[in-house]
């Protein structure tokens, strides 16, 4: 069973701001997941909770535990579309047993978490009910979170009997991590003790003590690799999402392991002879998601997450230079998609007279579903009709009147993609 670090935020009476810089600082220092709650019942306050939630999602990769107040299905429902992977409940009397099997029969298995205190002398403790924790696991609960955990033995045979795998929540002040870790059943940690700390290194060093961590590693060793003279590989750098290609740099067998071991991008400056942490000085740095070699293994791709320009001109690519171009049009729908959805955002941003973007915005959400509505039938009827050459202009007219809706309500294809995402994983 592979262990996680799981960072936990408390968002009760914090600043958006403050919480987006945690939850990627958490991200970029290794951490394997985020668990941010504000169990506030006030509707307004998990409203403003739910969209700050939302916009750290836009910003961070790793698997989000939602903890929030829930007492009815629509609860759940809006936390989820926020994106958030898991659904936090605590247990108590008043669990809302019928509503998460709703959401379950709505969502699919596998989104609730729910936590138990395992503080005996508190009124919710009841995490010892062997039939409560197999009726959960039956109504379809991913697993089981403990706070205020006292190791012994007889916590210990209740996870060994436990159903479910189980996360720890701790702050780390009386337990280490490598006890919590090693506990039966427990797949996870979920600490605020490693703010601004680098948890790849924690990693490594309880994987060195035989808990399986997730590390970067190599599946070949750089001895293994075709360098030039001087023992340097070119490394092709691309954004992971767009696939753009960045840079191009040099690694040695140093700066390559520098590379696995803390997740950023070190490269091998040969003008000045030194080891390069790209961004050190600017910022900008890169965090690793893929490392891949050719079939000569003569040179290396990273597919990385870039902070700000990838050159040092503040250009987006260090690529920007046209030397010839013979016309061509882009047929990439990912391109085309999110081009056109941009010309979309800056006509709601500068308007531009004559503009039917225009027109739709300025008539309001009602137009534009209409529009939306009118245009789903219409490729209803095409559908019916044996000529393809019908069909696709009217999904082509359908998907613009979708994105100037999506511009309206603030949702962009990522939102999206990131969704139908995750419905394949499950």
């Amino acid at each position: 069973m592979d262990k996680n670090i799981i960072a936990y935020i408390n968002a009760e009476n914090a600043f958006s701001a403050s919480v987006l810089e945690l939850a990627m600082s958490y991200e970029q220092n290794g951490a394997d997941g985020l668990y941010i709650y504000n169990y506030d019942d006030n509707e307004t306050t998990q409203m403003h909770f739910l969209q700050m939630v939302k916009l750290v999602l836009k910003k961070v990769d790793i698997p989000l535990y939602l903890g929030c107040h829930v007492k009815r299905f629509e609860d759940i429902k809006k936390a989820l579309y926020t994106g958030a992977s898991y659904v936090v409940i605590p247990y108590e009397r008043s669990f809302p047993k019928e509503e998460v099997k709703k959401a379950i029969e709505r969502f699919g298995r596998d989104k609730i978490v729910v936590e138990f205190n395992a503080d005996v002398d508190k009124p919710e403790h009841a995490y010892e009910s062997e039939k409560l924790l197999e009726e959960l696991k039956d109504l379809g609960v991913a697993s089981f979170q403990m706070k205020h955990v006292t190791v012994s033995a007889a916590f210990n045979r209740i996870l060994e009997r436990c159903p479910l795998p189980v996360i720890v929540r701790d702050s780390l002040v009386r337990n280490d991590i490598e006890t919590l870790l090693s506990l039966p059943n427990c797949y996870g940690v979920a600490t605020n003790y490693y703010e601004q700390k680098n948890l790849l290194k924690v990693k490594q060093a309880l994987r060195a003590q035989g808990l399986a961590t997730k590390c970067l590693e190599s599946s070949i060793a750089f001895s293994e690799l075709k360098t030039d003279e001087n023992g340097l590989i070119p490394c092709v750098v691309q954004d992971y999402r767009t696939l753009e290609v960045l840079m191009v740099a040099y690694m040695n067998e140093e700066s390559f392991n520098a590379t696995i071991a803390t997740g950023r991008m070190t490269y091998w400056s040969r003008s000045r002879q030194e080891l390069w942490v790209k961004g050190e000085t600017s910022g900008h740095y890169q965090f690793v998601k893929e490392l891949r070699v050719d079939c000569d293994r003569d040179t290396l791709l990273a597919k990385v997450h870039q902070l700000g320009a990838a050159c040092h001109t503040g250009n987006p690519s260090c690529f920007y230079t046209t030397l010839c171009k013979k016309e061509f049009a882009d047929f990439n729908p990912l391109t085309v998609l999110t081009e056109d959805y941009n010309i979309i955002m800056d006509r709601k941003v500068n308007p531009k007279e004559g503009s039917y973007t225009n027109y739709l915005f300025d008539k309001g959400i009602d137009k534009i579903l209409k529009k939306c509505g009118e245009e789903a039938t219409e490729i209803t009827i095409a559908a019916k009709n044996p000529d393809a050459e019908e069909l696709k202009y009217e999904i082509a007219d359908y998907l613009y009147h979708l994105m100037v809706l999506m511009v309206e309500c603030d949702v962009d294809w990522n939102d999206i993609v990131k969704e139908l995402a995750n419905r394949r994983k499950s």
